[in-house]
């Protein structure tokens, strides 16, 4: 809940500001028509944010005294709410859409990529997001380079490369044995797998991602059909944990699904294939679902074009209407379900799209709305700085003209978006 302070406080305390080492032209002052409570779900009518430099520093009433030489940022015909997360992107990958473009351009453009992808995705209102398997630790260097200002992107969490068992999902298994094609990623056995989350902890990972199951986009796995055995996801995680990474698990079947959750991972990916069991473990034992129920839809319609062999094409026809379903029971059961939309599967920037399709198969407009806020927050353990527009935390803080609450599409056209008290878009 917001932690909201009387009109008298608040003045008190703008006022006092110039006194202290922040002189008052550093503080920015934001007038929210409509405010978001992203813990409740209820709105704030006519509030007043106040920020000094990366951080809110008080949520009050309208009215308030504003101090000679302040910055107002006047948003009060808008709908404000905290910069909007997406947990499962992939942003460093080549700007051609051909499904091959990786065999054939450098891998370092595919990290250029990643910079023109951030800031799609930052404009986009997305000011965090996990990404979730990269190749040579790029995704690393990506979120060092935003993290040093030098260029414009999201906050990221990253794993670095996605483990997986030879042949799996988070191997690369298009070309003939003579090219000798192996993902970085590759572990077989417990303790090469915890190898593998040594390696990617010592070259800068925040979290692991690891396939329990076989995916879509892959050559020669079946979707549902399980990978790591139950000692190997424990030791992946048990590493992971000691380290103190949370653990990802691609994982589209239910008994991979059910192994992973038992091994003790922190999310499950795209949970495709799941039953009432499943749901209720994850609920148990407060495993969080991170369900991507957009992109389907740009594949069908896109996949051919775009290169997407007929086998993957098959494979998302046979995964999209059961996902969906699948989101609706860990909806209506009260899991943990979390914004995530496999970005870099349709164009970067377009992620909000998918707000409006998480309200079709279930959710209220505020659940899809937290769900991507404190939600992300809480998976991700970073409630102490992002998912709330609180005292303290970043300033991160969207509006959108309309009420999505009434119309979640307003989503999908974001105005205003500032990440750590820099104005980034203000339309």
């Amino acid at each position: 809940m917001f932690k909201r302070i009387s009109r008298s406080v608040l003045t008190s305390l703008i006022v006092a500001l110039p006194f202290t080492s922040v002189m008052a032209e550093e503080i920015t002052i934001i007038k929210a028509g409509s405010l978001f409570d992203s813990q409740s779900g209820k709105v704030i009518r006519d509030a007043m944010i106040v920020v000094e430099d990366d951080r809110i520093t008080a949520v009050g009433g309208s009215g308030t005294q504003i101090p000679e030489g302040a910055k107002v940022i006047d948003l009060s015909s808008s709908f404000v709410l905290p910069g909007v997360m997406d947990m499962h992107t992939h942003v460093v990958s080549n700007l051609d859409n051909y499904f091959f473009a990786g065999y054939f351009q450098s891998p370092h453009r595919a990290t250029i990529g990643g910079v023109v992808n951030a800031k799609k995705t930052l404009l986009a209102g997305f000011t965090t997001i996990r990404n979730v398997g990269a190749s040579d630790y790029t995704d690393v260097a990506l979120r060092n380079a935003i993290n040093a200002g030098e260029i414009p992107g999201p906050r990221m969490a990253v794993s670095g490369p996605a483990l997986g068992i030879t042949g799996g999902h988070c191997d690369n298994n298009s070309l003939n044995a003579s090219f000798e094609e192996r993902s970085d990623g590759v572990a077989d056995g417990p303790w090469e797998a915890r190898a593998k989350v040594r390696k990617n902890v010592k070259y800068g990972a925040d979290l692991t991602k690891f396939c329990a199951t076989g995916g879509v986009f892959s050559k020669g796995t079946k979707v549902g059909m399980t990978q790591y055995t139950l000692e190997e996801m424990q030791a992946i995680v048990d590493e992971s944990h000691t380290h103190g990474r949370k653990v990802a698990a691609h994982a589209h079947g239910n008994e991979g699904i059910k192994r992973a959750i038992v091994a003790g991972v922190d999310s499950i990916e795209h949970a495709s294939f799941l039953d009432r069991e499943a749901v209720q473990m994850g609920i148990d034992r407060g495993t969080f679902f991170a369900i991507d129920i957009y992109n389907t839809e740009y594949t069908l319609e896109m996949g051919a074009a775009n290169g997407v062999p007929e086998e993957n094409i098959n494979k998302e026809r046979e995964v999209g209407t059961i996902q969906r379903q699948s989101f609706t029971l860990a909806v209506k059961m009260g899991a943990k379900v979390v914004y995530a939309t496999d970005s870099g599967v349709y164009p970067h920037g377009d992620n909000g799209k998918q707000f409006a399709r998480a309200v079709r198969f279930g959710m209220t407009p505020a659940q899809a709305l937290m769900s991507a806020t404190s939600l992300t927050a809480e998976l991700l353990g970073w409630e102490d700085r992002v998912g709330e527009i609180e005292p303290g935390m970043y300033a991160d803080i969207i509006a959108v003209h309309g009420d999505p609450l009434d119309d979640i599409s307003e989503m999908e056209d974001v105005d205003f978006v500032m990440k750590g008290g820099i104005v980034y878009k203000n339309k």
